[in-house]
């Protein structure tokens, strides 16, 4: 296997045009959205954890690539096989729970030297029974899709958690005026707007910190939510710094957080060609298209982690 691995990676790295040596760039492997729910049943009144999660190593895998050589393979059914392990002992959170895997993955195989790990939380509420909290039945709840990632390289862990598909809305205090105008501009100015947002955020935690992370995550939704709600809004901008800010103001683990947030218009309908007004009162509600606002809040002077936010994307 040797000779087959050195005459491939030769091959490989002497194979050239114009651009230069062809050679194996940065790679990455593993299972991906493993769908586990892990009920705990240790008394009558039953609790549920349920994620999507997904496994990718880095490291020492050119034999893979370059000869067929699988020696460092650690097999993407194992990678799933360890997940559904793992929960066997609970999930706690879901930042934890892939702090746990990471350690495993990297602790159990040398030439593991970092990855990935994401994974998608639902939630879940006890269905009223006769008016009482029912111990073992459930409907799917939540406004969002909470989100946690974990990027390792090496000693370094990067802890990002997030949200999604938080829909939001406010019937007035928007507005939208100021803006340039040329021969292709057709919107008109407002001050009294509907502002409506579905929103997608990740934050990252300050290296070394040790948060509580299902206390943070409730906090931080709150906050984003106080901050939407509370001031007027001369642009969805405006307000996605006002919500970043709120979150690092009342949060000093958190270094950074960063923001992907679709405009949903809802334009104000025409009634006069049917003899009514329209006071603000009735909209279409446009779903395609959409403007889309993404920045990071951040801190002054912060070091920048590229390394933590390339895996997971620029934004959200």
């Amino acid at each position: 296997m040797t000779d087959i691995l050195t005459t491939a990676t030769e091959t490989a790295a002497g194979a050239a045009d114009e651009g230069g040596r062809i050679v194996l760039g940065p790679n990455q492997y593993g299972k991906a959205e493993v769908r586990v729910v892990k009920v705990t049943r240790d008394t009558d009144r039953h609790e549920i954890e349920d994620l999507n999660v997904t496994s990718q190593l880095r490291g020492d895998f050119a034999g893979a690539h370059l000869a067929g050589d699988n020696s460092h393979v650690v097999a993407t059914d194992t990678q799933k096989n360890t997940i559904f392990a793992f929960a066997r002992d609970g999930v706690g959170s879901p930042e934890a729970f892939l702090l746990r895997l990471a350690e495993h993955f990297i602790g159990s195989f040398d030439w593991v030297t970092g990855g990935r790990w994401l994974a998608e939380s639902y939630a879940w509420e006890r269905i009223l029974a006769h008016g009482q909290e029912h111990d073992h039945a459930f409907v799917r709840s939540g406004q969002e899709v909470r989100t946690a990632a974990v990027v390792a390289d090496g000693e370094a862990r990067h802890v990002i958690a997030g949200l999604k598909d938080l829909v939001v809305l406010k019937t007035t205090q928007s507005g939208f005026v100021g803006y340039p105008k040329d021969r292709y501009t057709t919107l008109q100015e407002t001050t009294d707007r509907i502002l409506a947002t579905s929103v997608a955020t990740r934050w990252r935690y300050r290296p070394g910190a040790e948060p509580d992370y299902n206390g943070t995550y409730a906090s931080v939704k709150a906050i984003l939510l106080e901050a939407f709600s509370e001031r007027y809004s001369a642009a969805l901008q405006t307000t996605l710094f006002e919500m970043g800010q709120a979150v690092l103001e009342r949060h000093p683990e958190i270094a950074e957080i960063r923001f992907s947030m679709p405009n949903k218009h809802h334009f104000v309908v025409d009634l006069s060609p049917f003899g009514l007004d329209n006071p603000n009162e009735v909209f279409y509600a446009s779903d395609r298209s959409y403007g889309l606002i993404e920045a990071t809040v951040t801190r002054e002077g912060l070091e920048p982690a590229p390394e933590a936010w390339e895996s997971v994307g620029a934004f959200c």
